[in-house]
């Protein structure tokens, strides 16, 4: 269809502009369409000021004298008409060139990656660090690193950034995953990289995102994994031993140059120990303990309210996005009524555990003074994570999977289950010696049966 009969010239007419001290303007009215198939409408564009005056009987007539510069008499206005209607009748041309390359272009895997990753911020709420964890297996070849001078393998995009969506097979797919086995990568860090693709092509094949056919992720392998390593965690003791490492300031490996900023390591040091602490004998996570404010804290009913988590230094909801309260032990107690005790930052809305000034606390500060603490203490290294480990796990030997399970925020009950029998109980000792019960030689009571009967097995 030419331009022609994409767009038609209905009127030109004078419309009087109120407040404008009588004058008027050239309106130009025509009709447009972008295809055939469609309906006809209707554009209205002025023109400029009319040299026109009313006729006294509902119309209008050409002013006498000169048409002054700005102003257009009817001729002038039917020529600045026919310019109007050519440029929208360009403009036309162009949408319908963007809309026929739309509907002919192929979106890139780099693309999708893209708008998959807008989606899961912006519709799905992914949590930051879930995000961030995303972003770095998509990452383009060769970008830095925020930190250090290394650089990015940019795997992902490297094999497929450029290619159409339809023409990744999953024989591709399966490819590239041999190439990482090669590469030596771990079945786990394989299977990141293949959940990655899959949710991606899944958000491909929707109807309202680009329509793919089917996800050629699905059919491929996923690598076996080896099964959790055994839980590894202090003790009552050595948790204790590590937070009077931290008291004592023994990781400090240089002396403090003024007293100030030797209180203000003392102050540091004691904080570091009771934070230990509390991490250990509530369970929160490191995150949620960082993002706790006095608020939250009710020491008279013993009881403390988490209702943040910290994700990639962005303060959000708990994971499982619900908040809970967690009853305090005597010990869970103590110590954050000696974190209280402090002189400054104990408003609601301070820190629990803050810096010297007051603000939220670094995670990876904290980890840090926990590896050095734990290397003083001479205990053995085990995550900081896994203070959280080691509070379920011991309240495991002596409450009910339910109540852990409440305790530690846990979404589902076998998410709980890892914690229990991860060590042995003291009572299961006098479990299995009851169990185990060597026989008397001289046939006496305990080898009889309930009915007094020697009891015999048959090999």
């Amino acid at each position: 269809m030419d331009d022609a009969s994409e767009i038609q010239q209905t009127s030109l007419f004078v419309r009087p502009k109120s407040g404008a001290g009588g004058r008027a303007y050239w309106d130009a009215q025509w009709r447009y369409r972008l295809a055939a198939d469609e309906p006809w409408r209707q554009k209205t564009r002025r023109i400029g000021l009319a040299w026109q005056e009313p006729d006294g009987t509902g119309g209008w007539r050409r002013r006498r004298g000169r048409c002054p510069e700005g102003w257009m008499d009817e001729r002038a206005a039917t020529v600045a008409a026919l310019a109007a209607m050519g440029l929208h009748a360009q403009e036309l041309a162009e949408e319908r060139e963007v809309k026929r390359e739309a509907a002919e272009h192929v979106a890139s895997v780099r693309e999708l990656a893209a708008a998959w990753l807008l989606w899961l911020e912006q519709v799905r709420g992914a949590k930051p660090s879930t995000i961030r964890d995303y972003q770095t297996l998509l990452r383009e070849p060769g970008q830095q690193h925020k930190r250090g001078s290394g650089t990015s393998r940019g795997r992902i995009l490297e094999t497929f950034g450029d290619r159409p969506i339809d023409a990744v097979k999953t024989r591709d797919v399966s490819d590239f995953l041999r190439r990482l086995d090669a590469d030596g990568l771990t079945p786990r860090n394989i299977n990141k990289y293949r959940q990655v693709l899959q949710a991606m092509f899944t958000y491909a094949c929707r109807s309202d995102t680009f329509e793919l056919a089917g996800n050629p992720v699905e059919r491929t392998d996923k690598r076996r994994e080896p099964p959790p390593a055994t839980l590894d965690y202090y003790e009552v003791e050595e948790v204790e031993a590590l937070a009077r490492a931290c008291e004592e300031g023994a990781y400090r490996k240089t002396a403090a140059i003024t007293d100030d900023e030797a209180a203000a390591r003392a102050g540091e040091d004691r904080q570091d120990a009771e934070a230990f602490r509390v991490l250990f004998y509530t369970g929160v996570r490191v995150g949620e303990l960082l993002a706790l404010r006095w608020a939250d804290v009710d020491l008279d009913a013993r009881s403390l309210l988490v209702r943040r988590n910290l994700s990639a230094g962005v303060e959000t909801e708990p994971k499982g996005r619900r908040s809970r309260y967690v009853p305090l032990s005597d010990a869970a107690l103590a110590a954050l009524a000696r974190l209280g005790s402090r002189e400054d930052f104990t408003a609601d809305e301070d820190y629990v555990v803050c810096n010297r000034w007051g603000r939220r606390l670094d995670p990876s500060a904290l980890r840090r003074r926990y590896y050095l603490a734990c290397e003083v203490a001479g205990l053995r290294r085990v995550k900081l994570h896994g203070l959280r480990h080691a509070a379920g796990s011991i309240l495991a030997r002596t409450a009910d999977p339910v109540f852990v399970r409440d305790y530690l925020g846990h979404s589902k009950l076998s998410t709980t289950d890892r914690y229990v029998g991860a060590k042995h109980r003291p009572e299961d000792f006098e479990r299995l010696n009851r169990a185990f019960r060597v026989v008397p030689a001289d046939g006496g009571d305990e080898a009889q049966g309930r009915s007094g009967t020697r009891r015999t097995v048959n090999s």
